[in-house]
């Protein structure tokens, strides 16, 4: 070595101070200079440096955001909002293939023996059963970071809501394009499951996120056999008709109302959900 940095340019690099070049010829020296870097230890201070390791590390063990953890942010969304939103557990791969998978095999079964019911009878409980699985301890593994987001309980769960119906909604509406020869009578699930999700959100402030679809759910199935049981005809069920389509928009509104009165109910659990059963 016939020179190595000078001892003011050394304290500068320690301090992050150092302009180029002599930031870029101080780099490469010290890379081969045994003897400047120990001089570089000796003159930086200790505490900085290991604040600087903390910010390292803490950089390093920092989650990669997903794409579409990306496309929200760059949409508007808050980061915190689109790191819920990706990590619904409905909004995973396995989850929606499955739907997809469900819908595709009930769409062909209606096409072979021609009984629409049976994929209106369907359709609108995917919804149902998604928002179910996408809040609250007993179902959601990442329910503790949801938890310490600065959220109101009320305010993850509509937000949850809509980003599920939205996939549910979408899966659904391409299952009815496959469905053309039906008409309007192949969207007449849109309403009920409107209706089956408003329902089961505003059983859960009191029932819990489980219970609360689960008898929702089994409301809808029950009145679907009675109905389809006492049938004298072929024709299409009350709920699939002017008059069910009327009602089931008429339940949407009263249950939207009783689910904005108990939006407070959401806040009031432990670990700022609700439990998964018992009232208030």
């Amino acid at each position: 070595m016939t020179w190595h940095v000078a001892e003011d340019d050394l304290r500068a690099y320690a301090l992050g101070e150092l302009a180029p070049p002599l930031l870029w010829s101080a780099d490469t020296h010290l890379t081969r200079c045994a003897q400047c870097r120990a001089r570089l230890t000796a003159a930086a201070d200790p505490v900085a440096l290991d604040a600087g390791w903390e910010r390292l590390d803490a950089e390093l063990d920092a989650p990669r955001p997903s794409l579409t953890e990306r496309l929200l942010v760059r949409m508007g969304v808050a980061d915190h909002t689109a790191r819920l939103l990706t990590a619904t557990p409905v909004l995973r791969r396995s989850w929606l293939l499955s739907v997809l998978f469900l819908l595709v095999m009930t769409v062909l079964a209606v096409r072979v023996a021609d009984v629409p019911s049976l994929f209106l009878a369907l359709a609108p409980l995917l919804p149902l059963a998604g928002v179910a699985l996408s809040y609250g301890p007993a179902l959601d593994p990442t329910y503790e970071m949801a938890v310490v987001a600065p959220l109101h309980g009320f305010r993850l769960l509509m937000i949850r809501t809509v980003a599920v119906l939205t996939a549910g909604l979408a899966l659904n509406g391409m299952a009815t394009l496959a469905l053309p020869g039906y008409g309007l009578m192949a969207l007449a699930w849109l309403l009920p499951a409107l209706a089956l999700t408003t329902t089961g959100l505003a059983l859960s402030a009191r029932l819990g996120p489980v219970l609360a679809p689960a008898l929702v759910g089994g409301a809808w199935l029950t009145l679907l056999v009675v109905l389809q049981t006492q049938a004298h005809t072929a024709g299409t069920l009350a709920p699939f008709t002017v008059l069910g389509q009327s009602a089931a928009a008429g339940v949407t509104v009263v249950a939207a109302l009783l689910l904005y009165q108990a939006r407070d109910r959401f806040d009031a659990r432990p670990m700022g959900g609700f439990a998964a059963g018992g009232t208030a």
